[in-house]
């Protein structure tokens, strides 16, 4: 709820807002006319004075000659329900500062500048009100800056040498960053920081990059092919820029400041909006198993996909994923968007059949819309083909966008491909179906608006270890600190077959009590169970995959070290069951778990999956021992991690 509001002219050249706890203050000063902000926490400077505003059109500055004309503060607190994710409800509070600022000189434009200071963190945005001397314009430059007391180390990737944002994030001094793609973590002396932004709507991806020999990072918004980063018309409001600010592990990756600062559920019945695990007639593909397009090895026949739809109905899996059904996908991969046709089924896959056996079976079928990257030829089909689905009861598609450019012109995170994602999204949720979407614009909380944008790529995920490119052992360990700080990941994840897959005899690099501890560290309402059904068969391990929820109430980093391991805790949204997964890097280690987060009036029984003492990931990947044990709280276990290994425990209340 709204607390207060105090509204006050100024002719001042500053003005300050603290967060709820006072710990951390904001300082906005105008500089020989141009806007700067600060931040402080405890005393210490977080961020030293950056700064703020924009060229705009023809490189016409837009960030000096500015007077304060008037300052606004109001604090807000309230606590709402997510719709589904790491925790049930979110606190929302924060106290605000808009600071309105006129050119003194020429056309007198207005910019509005606008804080919200959080307990954890930052987040601000501009504000173009309606004016009679700026109305239609280009955004050529943000000038926004975060100017650290130091040259800390960060974890990035970079945003324009990585395709589709699937690479390995590695740690170097600020100084030294390419220009990298958002979020952006930062390790301090005495804590974390992590940059990102925040509903991103109508509007240019922001990467970051190092001033020259500083240690400031600038923003640098993803352009059009026509070298503009933004068109725009007042009025206008950018995304917010966020900051996490945070004493620990725990603190930086359970920050709700990006989806508190996004706007409410615009879904009036949400209740269709279902997390689930799914299987999917996908990984055979990857390992040259199945084929997406005709022919004898045909992945999408009506037979096959039933065999799947089988094997999840007895396996409590909610879903059954099927990729390449439809024609299309015999001619050129990318951009290929004119020949894919959404709802014509290749003469092997008798898609109404195989909807109404699902139905049958109690099992949801997910779509696929790959689209080369073709929005064009995607946008004339949308209506059309989730119009389909829906008359086939189908209430989820995953999307995908295989390729660098789209339409063969523009970046993926530019303003073009912001509005066409958000174009897809809506238009799904009127017909009540849920996206996956692959090769997306970086997630920036846009699920707490419509929910039904479930999960999406945007991440190196567990694809390529189908490839001689495979992902090293400690790159799980990074990403809950940073890629997963913009939203849920379609990782793929829960392979049994580790070794020698496909012609190119490639592997998973991880041990299986691994794979099964992920289902717990790396989130996702849409949990893909990724291996074929025949790979689980007989597997006494897969019982963990099988209960294993998507959905929680609350969500604890117990313990770990970015790049070397995390011990994650999650409360199931459903019931009293508690869920542990631990992983390590390369190195194995020994651990400690307290179980100190479960209720103290109530013991457990706890299953155990992990790694025997022979596991290792590159030798030996499969051995796993399982037992039980009763916990309390107050209970401590040992754990000891295989080179590349994990744990995972269910404890459930007795």
């Amino acid at each position: 709820m709204l607390l207060a509001g105090v509204v006050f002219t100024s002719c001042g050249k500053s003005a300050r807002v603290a967060s709820p706890d006072c710990n951390t203050t904001v300082k906005v000063t105008l500089e020989n006319g141009a806007p700067y902000y600060s931040v402080v926490k405890n005393g210490k400077p977080v961020v030293n004075p950056s700064q703020l505003g924009f060229l705009l059109n023809d490189k016409t500055p837009f960030n000096g000659d500015f007077t304060i004309k008037k300052v606004q503060r109001a604090s807000f607190d309230e606590t709402w329900e997510q719709t589904w994710g790491e925790e049930r409800y979110a606190r929302n509070h924060y106290n605000e500062l808009t600071v309105e600022l006129q050119e003194t000189n020429g056309a007198q434009r207005l910019l509005n500048i606008v804080f919200r200071v959080f307990n954890d963190g930052i987040g601000f945005r501009y504000v173009f009100p309606e004016q009679p001397n700026l109305q239609d314009f280009e955004i050529t430059e943000e000038l926004t800056e975060f100017a650290f007391p130091d040259d800390y180390e960060a974890w990035s990737i970079s945003a324009y040498k990585v395709k589709y944002f699937e690479g390995i994030y590695a740690k170097a001094p600020i100084s030294k960053l390419d220009t990298v793609s958002t979020p952006v973590t930062i390790e301090t002396d005495g804590g974390y920081l992590a940059i990102h932004e925040a509903n991103l709507t109508d509007y240019a991806k922001m990467n970051v990059y190092p001033v020259a020999g500083t240690t400031t990072l600038k923003s640098d918004l993803t352009p059009w092919s026509t070298g503009v980063k933004v068109y725009a018309e007042t009025p206008f409001a950018t995304p917010w820029r966020t900051l996490i600010i945070a004493d620990d592990l725990n603190q930086l990756a359970t920050s709700r400041i990006m989806l508190n600062l996004n706007e409410p559920c615009k879904i009036e019945d949400a209740s269709w909006i279902k997390p689930m695990k799914f299987i999917g007639v996908w990984w055979g593909m990857h390992i040259l198993e199945y084929t997406w397009g005709q022919g004898v090895k045909h992945g999408a026949t009506t037979k096959n996909v039933m065999r799947y739809i089988d094997f999840a109905a007895a396996n409590n899996i909610p879903g059954v994923l099927v990729e390449g059904w439809n024609e299309g996908w015999d001619g050129v991969w990318q951009n290929n968007g004119e020949l894919y046709k959404f709802t014509t089924p290749y003469p092997d896959f008798d898609m109404p059949k195989v909807a109404a056996y699902a139905a049958q079976k109690g099992v949801e079928i997910i779509g696929h819309h790959e689209t080369g990257a073709n929005t064009i030829g995607y946008e004339q089909q949308m209506e059309a083909s989730y119009d389909y689905y829906k008359k086939l009861g189908i209430d989820a598609v995953k999307t995908g966008y295989v390729s660098r450019l789209l339409d063969k012109k523009e970046r993926h995170g530019s303003q073009y491909g912001v509005r066409h994602y958000r174009k897809a999204i809506e238009t799904a949720a009127r017909y009540q179906i849920m996206i996956d979407n692959h090769e997306p614009v970086m997630p920036t909380g846009l699920q707490r608006t419509y929910p039904n944008l479930m999960t999406q790529e945007g991440i190196r995920g567990q694809e390529w270890d189908a490839y001689n490119s495979s992902n090293p052992p400690e790159h799980t360990t990074v990403l809950p600190f940073t890629r997963i700080l913009a939203g849920p990941a379609d990782f793929t994840f829960g392979t049994f077959k580790l070794t020698n897959m496909g012609p190119e005899k490639t592997r998973v690099n991880s041990t299986l009590a691994k794979q099964l501890a992920l289902y717990v560290v790396l989130y996702s309402p849409l949990q893909m169970v990724s291996d074929m059904p025949e790979n689980y068969e007989g597997k006494p391990e897969f019982e963990f995959i099988r209960i294993v929820p998507v959905d929680w109430d609350t969500t604890i980093i117990k313990d770990g070290k970015i790049g070397d391991y995390v011990v994650t805790a999650r409360k199931d949204r459903h019931s009293t069951d508690w869920f542990v997964g631990a992983i390590t890097n390369e190195i194995g280690r020994d651990i400690q778990v307290d179980f100190s987060f479960l209720d103290p009036n109530k013991k457990y029984t706890a299953k155990i999956f992990k790694d025997a003492p022979d596991a290792n990931w590159e030798t030996n990947p499969y051995p796993v021992i399982i037992e039980e044990k009763e916990i309390n709280a107050d209970s401590v276990i040992d754990l000891t991690l295989a080179s590349g290994g994990g744990a995972a425990i269910w404890l459930k209340a007795e």
